[in-house]
């Protein structure tokens, strides 16, 4: 299943955000991939905002993975970016990505592409950010996995 949308400014990506995590469920992962500055974190927020998190929510770049709690009942937030791990042997990784990907909450992983080994493409929900001419954010949504089905209807018919 795939999917297309536009948000014109920061405020509709972050409600875009709000909106994924509405939907949310435990163990879900999200794969984003984009240019830089082209809107990962700012969606993030946006999901971590949706879940209820009162923590600032920034680039984990330096950090590889953030944990952020959720205090009042809703799913915790990982948020991991995989960049540093562009050059590590894949028999290093292991830095407990499974545990937080198999864990009570939403992953959001930036540049999934140097973790690909820890992840199962068939259940994660894969969003492509783009930036238009017009300083637009494109999101192109993919994923074969059926509990996205709902928030897909809802993209579908109410938007943003």
């Amino acid at each position: 299943m795939e999917f297309d949308l536009k948000t014109k400014n920061i405020t509709e990506t972050l409600l875009l955000g709000e909106i994924i995590a509405r939907f949310a469920f435990k163990k879900e992962v999200i794969l984003l991939s984009g240019d830089l500055g082209a809107g990962k974190t700012t969606l993030t927020k946006g999901i971590g905002k949706g879940l209820t998190i009162n923590e600032e929510i920034n680039s984990p770049t330096f950090n590889i993975l953030k944990c952020y709690f959720n205090k009042s009942g809703n799913l915790n937030l990982y948020h991991i970016d995989a960049y540093r791990l562009e050059d590590v042997n894949p028999d290093n990784k292991n830095i407990g990505l499974e545990e937080v990907l198999d864990g009570d909450g939403v992953s959001v992983i930036e540049r999934p592409k140097f973790i690909d080994e820890f992840i199962d493409h068939d259940e994660a929900l894969k969003i492509i950010i783009t930036i238009d001419e017009n300083n637009f954010r494109n999101f192109h949504f993919e994923t074969k996995n059926k509990k996205f089905d709902s928030l897909f209807e809802y993209l579908k018919k109410e938007g943003i």
